[in-house]
């Protein structure tokens, strides 16, 4: 029993240090550096809506903003951003062939 006791703290420790990459869908990644360096989500949510966008939620996803939306054409979107440039961040597709 004292090994045991013994081993939850790192496994406390080793589940706290995984936990974030388990949340990540992997459907996009950002080389974003700190989040110092990241431009505000307000600023993308307004500048989505200038264009047309309907924002439900900006999220941070895999180190890119995630967003869900309705675009200019109505169409429901999850789509990711590079959170400092803003620029649209391809989607990888596992399914494609």
């Amino acid at each position: 029993m004292i090994r045991v006791n013994r081993l939850k703290p790192l496994a406390v420790v080793l589940a706290l240090a995984l936990a974030p990459q388990a949340w990540a869908t992997g459907l996009a990644t950002c080389d974003s550096g700190p989040e110092e360096g990241w431009q505000d989500k307000d600023v993308l949510q307004k500048q989505l809506e200038s264009e047309g966008w309907e924002v439900r939620r900006v999220k941070v996803d895999g180190g890119c903003y995630e967003v869900y939306a309705k675009n200019a054409d109505g169409e429901r979107v999850e789509a990711y951003f590079h959170p400092v440039t803003l620029e649209p961040v391809p989607i990888e597709d596992d399914h494609e062939e």
